[in-house]
């Protein structure tokens, strides 16, 4: 949804900062033009209405307020970590504590123990990139996991807690926001919200090199040459006018950019009816945080680098905001959504459940118990996603549903901590016995 990597996922999001969803007005000059033998966008055509979603409280497993309320992460293990690890097993991990001593809610572990079930055919059919699991690794937790019976438990009798690397972990947020569209352009509504365009061509690297496995670009075919595909700026201006579907049409270029970002979103059209949107593909380019530049060039006055915050100097800045904005060249494209938004597992994410982490250093679909100094962070989650800026061990980005309250608590989600990957009981003693050691050395 958020999370870039060589593979792109859904979630091309930059650390999880969202958008104020209330905050009116424009930032101009979005709108492609059209030019001397491009047609401009066509509209969208008409569809059955049958993507409503009803603005259902969601259930609130963390007792999140608004409000940062403060705690004391647990400890990590000091270990020495190699500066050129990659994954979790050249990391190392190290034995955490007993899962039961964990100050696990009987919420928490129910909505996680739903999350990680679900999560299972993946899991067990995945190559973990982490190098800590194998599939049938998981088949006993999996198969325990529909039985019933005090979640707290299950979790205590089927995992054991590690710690990858130092430990020290850094969560930040993100939500599926809600954007004002129409599926007609109209006066108000001539943002498009772009699906796959039609030249745009994945490739695969490694049918060309076994030395490239796991690389893939992405481009077009100009003459007899593969090329970049088009970057934001020249996307914005028109040269996908006639490749790429137009799925709705927005109000707010800012929101649409912010949609971008979080991977997924509600396109709530004039008539009160809810276009869901997620993440199809991205157009290959790398993607840059405006966050950080706004930092770097003294941008924001203190206490403004909250995402309400960027939005606000964005809409108070409009010329200067088209052109900050344009410096991520990365843009992503949509299509529509059946149901809720799908993490990079091909399985519904859920608020206050899900997170996005990676998957060199945590097993895509593995519970994690994050210990922060923030309450409404501490717990359990399960992995479930990635993000274009989620990169590294005990990096997180915690998902939190859709509605105000869940983008007041992604937009100023910042936390520190402690960080426990759940793995099946006897993983640590496997890899102390095929590497010789339990895990990351311990620092003296």
């Amino acid at each position: 949804m958020l999370r870039i990597r060589v593979v792109w996922s859904w979630a091309a999001r930059w650390g999880g900062l969202s958008f104020a969803l209330a905050i009116g007005g424009c930032v101009g000059g979005f709108v492609p033009p059209a030019r001397p033998g491009v047609e401009a966008p066509r509209a969208s055509v008409e569809r059955p209405r049958h993507h409503l979603v009803r603005d259902e409280a969601a259930q609130d497993i963390r007792g999140a307020t608004g409000q940062i309320v403060g705690s004391v992460p647990l400890p990590a293990q000091p270990a020495f970590v190699p500066a050129a690890a990659t994954s979790a097993a050249a990391s190392g991990v190290l034995a955490g504590p007993p899962i039961a001593s964990l100050p696990i809610t009987a919420v928490q572990a129910e909505a996680a123990r739903a999350a990680f079930a679900r999560s299972c055919p993946g899991l067990m059919r995945r190559t973990d990139q982490s190098g800590l699991t194998r599939g049938a690794d998981w088949q006993g937790a999996c198969a325990a996991a529909g039985a019933g019976g005090d979640a707290r438990a299950f979790f205590a009798q089927w995992f054991e807690a590690v710690q990858v690397g130092d430990g020290k972990a850094f969560a930040t947020g993100y939500y599926e926001p809600e954007i004002r569209g129409s599926l007609d352009r109209r006066s108000g509504y001539e943002v498009p919200i772009y699906g796959r365009p039609t030249d745009l061509i994945d490739v695969d690297l490694a049918q060309f090199s076994d030395d490239l496995k796991g690389k893939k670009v992405r481009g077009r075919v100009s003459g007899t040459t593969l090329v970049p595909y088009y970057d934001r700026t020249q996307i914005e201006e028109g040269a996908i006018a006639r490749t790429a579907p137009v799925l709705a049409w927005a109000a707010d270029p800012v929101e649409v950019f912010f949609l971008q970002i979080q991977g997924s979103g509600r396109v709530r059209l004039p008539d009160g009816a809810i276009l869901r949107i997620g993440y199809d593909t991205q157009n290959g380019r790398s993607y840059t945080g405006i966050g950080s530049l706004m930092r770097q060039r003294n941008l924001l006055a203190p206490g403004q680098a909250s995402m309400q915050g960027i939005v606000a100097w964005l809409r108070a800045n409009p010329d200067q905001g088209r052109a900050l904005m344009r410096e991520n060249k990365s843009f992503v494209f949509f299509r529509e959504l059946d149901g809720p938004p799908q993490g990079a597992m091909g399985y519904a994410v859920t608020g206050q459940v899900s997170v996005a982490a990676d998957p060199k250093f945590v097993p895509l679909g593995a519970p994690i118990f994050l210990s922060a100094d923030r309450a409404d962070a501490t717990g359990l989650w399960v992995a479930q996603d990635t993000g274009g800026a989620i990169k590294g061990a005990n990096r997180f980005d915690t998902f939190w549903g859709a509605g105000p309250m869940a983008a007041t608590v992604a937009g100023g989600m910042s936390a520190r901590g402690t960080a426990f990957l759940l793995v099946p009981i006897g993983t640590l003693a496997r890899l102390g016995a095929s590497q010789g050691a339990a895990g990351a050395t311990p620092t003296p």
